[in-house]
């Protein structure tokens, strides 16, 4: 997560930055080391130089993989401005894959699992949000895309329980994905402070900070199958949690001053922008 979060917009990672950070964060030099080492074994960098003056790169398919969930950390700020409303359906996935294939059964699972998919059956799965394109791609991939169907419902019940907000409550446990918002509002709150203050910040602290946040916005949004807003509890935690981290981000961004900083600055920006720009045309 610190190597990833401080790629810069030209794919490259300055190992003195790194390195302070890390320390910053409580990271001995020795974590980072191996660290780096793993990541250049296993082809997700390149390395040049020596120390502290040292530089990694990261590879195509790394770059390409930095921002895999920015399409759904989009469409959270979406249905937070009221931009993304539910349209009532429902969409289920089911499988059948054999034992023998259990590496790609298991595949399939984890993905809907990470796509927000509740479980309702054995093999079935059920998404508040059209995640076709996702499951469709991850079953291709993984050679398990005859084992698949997909179907969608407006008309989904659990035993005698039919409302939608009441399903979700069954099917997803939104307070402890409350919680973890929760969470997320503490840890950011005193970060706001700090950068809308007026003391001026260094580098490494804009990026300790830029770090910390990315790592609990992560840590909050992992789990959150991002139910629409008609069907989670009012008010939301997690709108006003991302509120604040969009409030962070911006002023991460002001603060920049036209330095190479990491595309995370930029990206997190401007997705949380995206959302106002909308609101006000």
């Amino acid at each position: 997560m610190l190597v990833h979060a401080l790629i810069r917009e030209d794919g490259t990672v300055g190992a003195d930055e790194l390195y302070t950070v890390a320390n910053t964060l409580g990271m001995s030099d020795q974590q980072i080391r191996l660290c780096v080492k793993r990541l250049v074994a296993e082809g997700r960098f390149t390395h040049e130089g020596r120390g502290r003056k040292a530089e990694l790169r990261a590879t195509t398919d790394t770059m390409r993989a930095l921002v895999p969930n920015a399409d759904f950390l989009r469409h959270a700020f979406q249905q937070d401005a009221g931009l993304a409303p539910w349209d009532g359906v429902w969409h289920l996935a089911a499988f059948a894959v054999p034992e023998s294939a259990r590496t790609s059964r298991d595949a399939l699972r984890e993905t809907l699992l990470h796509l927000g998919g509740a479980p309702l059956q054995g093999g079935l799965y059920v998404c508040a949000n059209p995640w076709e394109p996702y499951v469709e791609e991850t079953a291709h991939r993984i050679g398990a895309h005859t084992a698949l169907t997909l179907l969608t419902t407006t008309d989904l019940r659990r035993g005698d329980t039919r409302e939608p907000a009441e399903l979700a409550c069954r099917l997803w446990p939104l307070q402890q994905i409350a919680d973890r918002y929760h969470h997320l509002s503490r840890i950011t709150q005193p970060r706001l402070a700090r950068l809308t203050g007026p003391v001026e910040l260094s580098a490494a602290a804009l990026l300790t900070i830029a770090v910390e946040l990315a790592a609990e916005l992560t840590r909050a949004m992992e789990p959150d199958p991002l139910l629409p807003p008609q069907l989670l509890p009012q008010p939301w935690p997690g709108t006003q949690a991302r509120k604040l981290v969009a409030r962070c981000w911006a002023a991460l961004h002001e603060r920049d001053h036209g330095k190479a900083h990491p595309a995370l600055f930029r990206l997190y920006a401007d997705i949380t922008r995206e959302p106002a720009d909308r609101v006000t045309r």
